[in-house]
Protein backbone atom coordinates (compact mmCIF):
# COMPACT_ATOMS: atom_id res chain seq x y z
CA UNK A 1 0.00 0.00 0.00
CA UNK A 2 1.79 3.45 -0.83
CA UNK A 3 0.48 5.72 1.48
CA UNK A 4 -0.70 9.30 0.40
CA UNK A 5 0.47 12.74 1.73
CA UNK A 6 -2.91 13.05 3.35
CA UNK A 7 -2.53 9.72 4.64
CA UNK A 8 0.75 10.27 6.22
CA UNK A 9 0.02 13.58 7.57
CA UNK A 10 -3.01 11.77 9.30
CA UNK A 11 -0.55 9.30 10.74
CA UNK A 12 1.56 12.12 11.79
CA UNK A 13 -1.06 14.43 13.55
CA UNK A 14 -2.15 11.40 15.67
CA UNK A 15 0.99 10.18 16.36
CA UNK A 16 1.47 13.70 18.01
CA UNK A 17 -1.18 13.86 19.79
CA UNK A 18 -0.58 10.69 21.41
CA UNK A 19 2.78 11.71 22.34
CA UNK A 20 1.62 14.61 24.17
CA UNK A 21 -1.74 13.42 25.62
CA UNK A 22 -1.21 9.25 25.42
CA UNK A 23 1.65 8.69 26.36
CA UNK A 24 2.58 5.39 28.63
CA UNK A 25 1.71 7.68 32.25
CA UNK A 26 -2.00 8.64 30.57
CA UNK A 27 -2.25 4.79 29.10
CA UNK A 28 -2.01 3.97 33.13
CA UNK A 29 -4.44 6.75 34.20
CA UNK A 30 -6.90 4.93 32.02
CA UNK A 31 -6.39 1.57 33.35
CA UNK A 32 -7.96 3.01 36.62
CA UNK A 33 -10.89 4.26 35.13
CA UNK A 34 -14.63 2.61 35.08
CA UNK A 35 -13.55 1.99 30.92
CA UNK A 36 -10.48 0.95 31.31
CA UNK A 37 -9.12 3.99 28.85
CA UNK A 38 -8.13 7.64 28.74
CA UNK A 39 -11.62 9.32 27.89
CA UNK A 40 -9.83 12.93 27.64
CA UNK A 41 -7.50 11.51 24.53
CA UNK A 42 -10.48 10.04 23.18
CA UNK A 43 -12.42 13.12 23.06
CA UNK A 44 -9.17 14.80 22.00
CA UNK A 45 -8.83 12.79 19.11
CA UNK A 46 -12.57 12.67 17.88
CA UNK A 47 -13.05 16.41 18.40
CA UNK A 48 -9.37 17.72 16.53
CA UNK A 49 -8.84 15.30 14.62
CA UNK A 50 -11.89 13.16 13.93
CA UNK A 51 -10.56 9.89 14.13
CA UNK A 52 -13.99 7.90 14.79
CA UNK A 53 -15.54 10.01 11.76
CA UNK A 54 -12.83 8.95 8.75
CA UNK A 55 -15.18 5.45 7.62
CA UNK A 56 -18.43 6.61 8.27
CA UNK A 57 -19.98 8.03 4.74
CA UNK A 58 -20.11 12.16 5.10
CA UNK A 59 -23.97 11.45 4.01
CA UNK A 60 -24.46 9.62 7.63
CA UNK A 61 -22.14 13.05 9.10
CA UNK A 62 -18.85 11.51 8.85
CA UNK A 63 -15.80 12.30 6.94
CA UNK A 64 -15.99 9.34 4.10
CA UNK A 65 -12.26 8.93 4.33
CA UNK A 66 -12.34 4.96 4.23
CA UNK A 67 -10.98 1.88 6.00
CA UNK A 68 -7.46 2.29 5.22
CA UNK A 69 -7.78 5.96 7.39
CA UNK A 70 -8.92 4.47 10.27
CA UNK A 71 -6.36 1.35 10.17
CA UNK A 72 -3.69 3.81 10.29
CA UNK A 73 -5.49 5.39 13.45
CA UNK A 74 -5.45 2.08 14.98
CA UNK A 75 -1.86 1.58 13.63
CA UNK A 76 -0.75 4.77 15.65
CA UNK A 77 -3.07 3.48 18.95
CA UNK A 78 -0.99 -0.14 19.02
CA UNK A 79 2.26 2.15 19.38
CA UNK A 80 0.73 3.13 22.87
CA UNK A 81 -1.07 0.60 24.00
CA UNK A 82 -4.15 2.52 24.55
CA UNK A 83 -7.48 1.26 24.10
CA UNK A 84 -10.29 3.60 23.07
CA UNK A 85 -13.28 2.62 21.38
CA UNK A 86 -11.72 2.83 18.35
CA UNK A 87 -11.10 -0.73 16.86
CA UNK A 88 -14.05 -2.23 18.64
CA UNK A 89 -16.49 0.96 17.84
CA UNK A 90 -15.27 3.02 15.07
CA UNK A 91 -13.76 0.42 12.88
CA UNK A 92 -16.05 -2.84 13.57
CA UNK A 93 -19.09 -1.29 14.74
CA UNK A 94 -19.27 1.16 12.12
CA UNK A 95 -18.30 -1.90 9.24
CA UNK A 96 -21.12 -4.16 10.33
CA UNK A 97 -23.47 -1.41 10.10
CA UNK A 98 -22.43 -0.59 6.86
CA UNK A 99 -22.81 -4.22 5.94
CA UNK A 100 -26.13 -4.38 7.09
CA UNK A 101 -27.08 -1.57 4.36
CA UNK A 102 -29.70 -0.19 7.00
CA UNK A 103 -29.97 3.31 6.12
CA UNK A 104 -32.41 4.64 8.46
CA UNK A 105 -30.26 3.33 11.49
CA UNK A 106 -27.01 4.63 10.01
CA UNK A 107 -28.78 8.09 9.58
CA UNK A 108 -30.15 7.91 13.27
CA UNK A 109 -27.11 6.20 14.57
CA UNK A 110 -23.46 7.33 12.82
CA UNK A 111 -23.70 10.53 13.11
CA UNK A 112 -23.53 10.25 17.06
CA UNK A 113 -20.18 7.88 16.60
CA UNK A 114 -18.78 10.17 14.41
CA UNK A 115 -18.61 12.39 17.16
CA UNK A 116 -17.74 10.11 19.60
CA UNK A 117 -20.80 10.72 21.74
CA UNK A 118 -22.00 7.03 21.11
CA UNK A 119 -20.50 3.79 21.27
CA UNK A 120 -21.06 0.71 19.54
CA UNK A 121 -20.45 -2.64 20.90
CA UNK A 122 -20.45 -5.65 18.10
CA UNK A 123 -21.84 -8.95 20.28
CA UNK A 124 -20.80 -11.96 18.39
CA UNK A 125 -18.66 -14.64 19.71
CA UNK A 126 -19.54 -17.98 21.36
CA UNK A 127 -18.18 -19.36 24.43
CA UNK A 128 -15.89 -21.50 22.05
CA UNK A 129 -14.58 -17.99 19.89
CA UNK A 130 -15.71 -16.54 16.86
CA UNK A 131 -15.91 -19.31 14.71
CA UNK A 132 -19.77 -19.21 16.11
CA UNK A 133 -22.29 -17.26 17.54
CA UNK A 134 -23.25 -16.65 21.10
CA UNK A 135 -26.65 -15.24 20.84
CA UNK A 136 -29.80 -16.90 19.14
CA UNK A 137 -33.03 -15.43 17.72
CA UNK A 138 -36.14 -17.46 18.35
CA UNK A 139 -40.06 -15.51 17.65
CA UNK A 140 -37.74 -12.43 17.33
CA UNK A 141 -36.24 -12.41 20.55
CA UNK A 142 -33.17 -12.48 21.32
CA UNK A 143 -31.30 -15.39 23.80
CA UNK A 144 -27.98 -16.38 24.73
CA UNK A 145 -24.46 -14.82 25.53
CA UNK A 146 -22.03 -13.32 23.52
CA UNK A 147 -18.03 -13.44 24.32
CA UNK A 148 -15.14 -11.38 24.31
CA UNK A 149 -17.03 -8.09 23.17
CA UNK A 150 -15.11 -5.23 23.23
CA UNK A 151 -16.63 -2.10 25.35
CA UNK A 152 -19.10 -3.94 26.58
CA UNK A 153 -19.05 -2.52 29.57
CA UNK A 154 -20.41 0.75 28.52
CA UNK A 155 -21.36 0.79 24.99
CA UNK A 156 -24.54 2.91 24.53
CA UNK A 157 -25.56 0.37 21.63
CA UNK A 158 -25.14 -2.71 21.00
CA UNK A 159 -25.34 -4.79 17.63
CA UNK A 160 -25.73 -8.27 18.14
CA UNK A 161 -24.70 -11.13 15.05
CA UNK A 162 -26.53 -13.60 14.60
CA UNK A 163 -26.98 -16.26 12.52
CA UNK A 164 -30.25 -14.81 10.93
CA UNK A 165 -28.35 -11.32 10.82
CA UNK A 166 -27.77 -8.36 12.71
CA UNK A 167 -29.51 -6.60 15.42
CA UNK A 168 -29.96 -3.50 17.63
CA UNK A 169 -29.87 -3.66 21.11
CA UNK A 170 -30.25 -0.56 23.66
CA UNK A 171 -27.46 -0.93 25.85
CA UNK A 172 -30.23 0.18 28.91
CA UNK A 173 -32.85 -2.28 27.60
CA UNK A 174 -34.56 -4.77 29.98
CA UNK A 175 -33.35 -8.67 29.40
CA UNK A 176 -29.42 -7.22 29.43
CA UNK A 177 -26.40 -8.41 31.42
CA UNK A 178 -22.97 -7.15 30.98
CA UNK A 179 -20.71 -8.90 32.86
CA UNK A 180 -17.03 -7.41 32.90
CA UNK A 181 -14.33 -10.33 32.16
CA UNK A 182 -10.89 -10.87 33.99
CA UNK A 183 -8.45 -10.37 31.11
CA UNK A 184 -4.45 -11.34 30.91
CA UNK A 185 -4.09 -7.76 29.22
CA UNK A 186 -5.47 -5.17 31.35
CA UNK A 187 -4.96 -2.37 28.52
CA UNK A 188 -7.87 -4.09 26.85
CA UNK A 189 -11.62 -4.82 28.53
CA UNK A 190 -13.64 -7.57 27.79
CA UNK A 191 -17.27 -8.39 28.56
CA UNK A 192 -19.96 -11.03 28.48
CA UNK A 193 -23.07 -9.36 27.31
CA UNK A 194 -26.32 -12.45 27.83
CA UNK A 195 -29.80 -11.49 26.55
CA UNK A 196 -32.67 -13.15 28.02
CA UNK A 197 -35.38 -12.59 25.64
CA UNK A 198 -34.75 -9.46 24.47
CA UNK A 199 -37.18 -7.92 21.43
CA UNK A 200 -34.78 -6.46 18.87
CA UNK A 201 -35.27 -4.91 15.44
CA UNK A 202 -33.26 -6.76 12.65
CA UNK A 203 -31.19 -4.21 10.77
CA UNK A 204 -29.78 -6.91 7.62
CA UNK A 205 -27.76 -9.05 6.88
CA UNK A 206 -23.98 -9.22 7.03
CA UNK A 207 -20.91 -10.58 4.76
CA UNK A 208 -19.64 -12.67 8.33
CA UNK A 209 -16.21 -13.29 6.11
CA UNK A 210 -15.55 -9.48 4.93
CA UNK A 211 -16.41 -8.88 9.00
CA UNK A 212 -14.17 -11.42 9.87
CA UNK A 213 -11.33 -10.07 7.10
CA UNK A 214 -11.72 -6.45 8.20
CA UNK A 215 -11.31 -7.27 11.87
CA UNK A 216 -7.98 -9.59 11.20
CA UNK A 217 -6.90 -6.96 9.17
CA UNK A 218 -7.30 -4.32 12.01
CA UNK A 219 -5.95 -6.27 14.21
CA UNK A 220 -2.92 -6.52 12.34
CA UNK A 221 -2.49 -2.70 11.82
CA UNK A 222 -2.84 -2.43 15.61
CA UNK A 223 0.24 -5.54 15.56
CA UNK A 224 2.30 -3.32 13.30
CA UNK A 225 2.41 -0.52 15.57
CA UNK A 226 3.04 -2.22 18.48
CA UNK A 227 5.73 -4.37 17.27
CA UNK A 228 7.94 -1.15 15.85
CA UNK A 229 7.36 0.30 19.64
CA UNK A 230 8.80 -2.35 20.88
CA UNK A 231 11.93 -2.38 18.34
CA UNK A 232 11.91 1.28 19.14
CA UNK A 233 11.97 0.51 22.73
CA UNK A 234 14.93 -1.79 22.42
CA UNK A 235 17.07 0.35 20.30
CA UNK A 236 16.82 3.04 22.33
CA UNK A 237 17.53 1.31 25.39
CA UNK A 238 20.44 -0.41 24.48
CA UNK A 239 22.15 2.80 23.78
CA UNK A 240 21.66 3.63 27.42
CA UNK A 241 22.67 0.65 29.00
CA UNK A 242 26.13 0.31 29.21
CA UNK A 243 27.80 -3.04 30.01
CA UNK A 244 31.90 -3.97 30.33
CA UNK A 245 32.23 -0.48 30.28
CA UNK A 246 30.24 -0.26 26.72
CA UNK A 247 26.28 0.89 25.54
CA UNK A 248 25.25 -2.89 25.08
CA UNK A 249 23.90 -1.82 21.83
CA UNK A 250 27.73 -1.99 20.46
CA UNK A 251 27.77 -5.80 20.55
CA UNK A 252 28.09 -7.54 18.02
CA UNK A 253 25.14 -9.92 18.74
CA UNK A 254 22.74 -7.80 19.83
CA UNK A 255 23.12 -5.51 16.82
CA UNK A 256 22.05 -8.95 15.16
CA UNK A 257 19.00 -9.64 16.71
CA UNK A 258 17.50 -6.05 16.84
CA UNK A 259 18.10 -6.33 13.14
CA UNK A 260 16.32 -9.11 12.73
CA UNK A 261 13.17 -7.57 14.97
CA UNK A 262 13.90 -4.74 12.23
CA UNK A 263 12.87 -6.60 9.28
CA UNK A 264 10.05 -8.60 11.21
CA UNK A 265 8.26 -5.42 11.72
CA UNK A 266 9.18 -3.90 8.13
CA UNK A 267 8.05 -7.14 6.83
CA UNK A 268 4.68 -7.38 9.04
CA UNK A 269 4.14 -3.71 7.73
CA UNK A 270 4.25 -4.68 4.24
CA UNK A 271 1.66 -7.81 4.17
CA UNK A 272 -0.63 -5.68 6.64
CA UNK A 273 -0.89 -2.49 4.67
CA UNK A 274 -1.11 -4.98 0.97
CA UNK A 275 -4.11 -6.67 2.86
CA UNK A 276 -6.06 -3.33 4.06
CA UNK A 277 -5.38 -1.40 0.70
CA UNK A 278 -7.28 -4.72 -1.53
CA UNK A 279 -9.68 -4.75 1.34
CA UNK A 280 -10.68 -1.30 1.15
CA UNK A 281 -11.18 -1.51 -2.62
CA UNK A 282 -12.75 -5.13 -2.12
CA UNK A 283 -10.04 -6.96 -4.41
CA UNK A 284 -8.81 -8.73 -1.43
CA UNK A 285 -8.11 -12.59 -1.45
CA UNK A 286 -8.87 -14.66 1.56
CA UNK A 287 -5.39 -16.28 1.73
CA UNK A 288 -3.53 -12.99 1.61
CA UNK A 289 -5.88 -11.78 4.83
CA UNK A 290 -5.24 -14.97 6.20
CA UNK A 291 -1.74 -15.15 5.91
CA UNK A 292 -1.39 -11.11 7.60
CA UNK A 293 -3.42 -12.39 10.42
CA UNK A 294 -0.56 -15.34 11.18
CA UNK A 295 2.54 -13.78 10.14
CA UNK A 296 1.34 -10.44 12.27
CA UNK A 297 0.79 -11.98 15.54
CA UNK A 298 3.72 -14.09 14.96
CA UNK A 299 5.94 -10.99 13.85
CA UNK A 300 4.68 -8.91 17.28
CA UNK A 301 5.12 -11.97 19.10
CA UNK A 302 8.64 -12.72 18.57
CA UNK A 303 9.86 -8.59 18.48
CA UNK A 304 7.98 -8.30 22.08
CA UNK A 305 10.14 -11.75 23.30
CA UNK A 306 13.23 -10.08 21.90
CA UNK A 307 12.24 -6.89 23.68
CA UNK A 308 11.60 -8.52 26.95
CA UNK A 309 15.26 -10.79 26.43
CA UNK A 310 17.19 -7.77 25.63
CA UNK A 311 15.37 -5.30 28.60
CA UNK A 312 16.87 -7.82 30.84
CA UNK A 313 14.87 -7.91 34.19
CA UNK A 314 13.30 -5.02 34.46
CA UNK A 315 11.18 -5.96 31.32
CA UNK A 316 8.73 -7.92 34.05
CA UNK A 317 8.39 -5.32 36.24
CA UNK A 318 4.90 -3.36 36.57
CA UNK A 319 7.06 0.18 36.13
CA UNK A 320 7.98 -1.35 32.53
CA UNK A 321 5.92 -0.80 29.56
CA UNK A 322 7.57 -3.92 27.91
CA UNK A 323 5.77 -6.30 29.99
CA UNK A 324 2.37 -4.22 28.95
CA UNK A 325 3.45 -5.06 25.17
CA UNK A 326 3.68 -8.83 26.25
CA UNK A 327 0.37 -8.59 26.92
CA UNK A 328 -1.17 -7.05 24.48
CA UNK A 329 0.73 -9.80 22.05
CA UNK A 330 -0.82 -12.54 23.44
CA UNK A 331 -4.27 -10.92 23.90
CA UNK A 332 -3.92 -9.88 20.19
CA UNK A 333 -3.08 -13.22 18.96
CA UNK A 334 -6.40 -14.65 20.57
CA UNK A 335 -8.69 -11.71 19.31
CA UNK A 336 -11.05 -12.71 16.22
CA UNK A 337 -9.91 -15.84 16.21
CA UNK A 338 -7.03 -17.48 13.32
CA UNK A 339 -7.54 -19.12 10.29
CA UNK A 340 -6.62 -22.48 9.80
CA UNK A 341 -3.29 -23.64 8.64
CA UNK A 342 -1.50 -24.71 6.79
CA UNK A 343 -3.07 -21.68 4.06
CA UNK A 344 -3.26 -22.64 0.91
CA UNK A 345 -3.83 -20.72 -2.64
CA UNK A 346 -6.45 -22.26 -4.84
CA UNK A 347 -4.63 -23.62 -8.23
Amino acid sequence: MSISAEQRELATTVRAVLAKHGDSAAVRRGLAGERGYDEQLWKLLCEQVGVAALAIPEKFGGIGAGLVESLLVVEELGRTLAAPPMLGSAVLGVQALLLAGNAEANERLLPEVAEGARTLSLCWAGRRGWDEFGVRVADGKLSGTAHYVLDGTYAETLLVLTAEGLFEVDGSAEGVVRTALPTQDPTRRLAEISFDGVAAPRLGAVDIHRLREIAWATVAAEQVGAAEQCLDLTVEYSKSRVQFGRPIGSFQALKHRMADMYVLVESARSIAHHVIAALAEGKAEAVDVAAARIYCSEALGAVVSETVQMHGGIAITWEHDAQLFFKRAHGDAQLFGAPARPLARPA
